[in-house]
């Protein structure tokens, strides 16, 4: 059985969602900031994805995963939502096996795109 966001307390829910949310802008920050060292493309990739990652965690516990899974994939949300997740795995592949630097940021972009809309 999924785990429902309802079988935890609203303040549970809260600092949880707060201590996701801000370990994933903390991991965004830090990789844009590890961007500017020699060879820091990798660690940029990792920290940014991991960000996206986490902020999606934050959200689960104000909604409950399975709440937030429907409401990712409606209909006028679905295209956004493949998109983004898509990107999360090709950011990695651009660094790690393709070797791409800008292929990755691009990916980069168009995560956080697809994560505002």
């Amino acid at each position: 059985k999924v785990l429902d966001a309802s079988t935890l307390s609203f303040g549970t829910r809260v600092r949880w969602f707060a201590i996701c949310f801000v370990a994933g802008v903390v991991c965004s920050v830090l990789g844009t900031a590890l961007l500017w060292l020699p060879k820091g493309i990798k660690l940029f990739a990792v920290f940014y994805t991991l960000g996206n990652i986490a902020a999606l965690a934050s959200t689960c516990f104000l909604m409950g995963p399975v709440k937030q899974l429907k409401a990712m994939f409606e209909p006028k949300r679905l295209i956004a939502t493949i998109v983004m997740l898509l990107c999360l795995l090709l950011t990695l592949c651009a660094v790690f096996w393709w070797n791409k630097k800008g292929l990755a940021v691009l990916f980069c972009i168009l995560q956080f795109l697809a994560m505002t809309w």
